[in-house]
């Protein structure tokens, strides 16, 4: 199985495993321009994720070890979301109540998302769950597993 890590905390690794420290990385923000879309499709114009969206799109399973701010994904964790739009073709569809971007490629990975923060309400730990749920099924994730770091094991899904 190909396994492609991002790492924001810890030192997880897996044998054969490509692993991203997010910590590391120097990404910068969407800036909204639509080149990866209209001018160059598929292909940002920043270069700085370029090894990442190779290994993401060719990746069976993605593990992600979040370090949660304030309960929520962190600033950085958030651009690199929202910096995956060129892996989706321009143009949408409506379907499941919601607006969808049409996939690029024939598959994408099924992900694995650990976080290590502890939530003293229920209804936080819902809101968290709920979006990253939300943001994996729009990336066409047909497995998404949500869990507290203490409940990884190498072979979850």
């Amino acid at each position: 199985m190909n396994t492609l890590i991002i790492r924001e905390f810890g030192d997880y690794t897996i044998s054969g495993s490509k692993c991203f420290d997010l910590p590391k990385m120097d990404i910068a923000d969407c800036i909204g321009c639509w080149t990866c879309w209209w001018k160059t499709p598929g292909i940002c114009v920043h270069k700085d994720l370029e090894d990442f969206y190779r290994s993401y799109v060719n990746a069976d399973r993605v593990i992600i070890f979040a370090q949660l701010k304030y309960g929520f994904v962190s600033s950085k964790l958030k651009t690199l979301l929202d910096r995956m739009i060129p892996l989706f073709l321009p143009y949408t569809i409506f379907e499941r109540g919601g607006t969808w971007h049409v996939p690029r490629y024939p598959k994408y990975p099924a992900i694995e998302f650990y976080f290590n923060y502890e939530f003293e309400e229920e209804a936080d730990a819902q809101l968290l769950h709920d979006y990253i749920q939300k943001v994996f099924e729009q990336f066409y994730s047909k497995e998404i597993c949500i869990r507290h770091v203490s409940q990884f094991q190498e072979a979850s899904l």
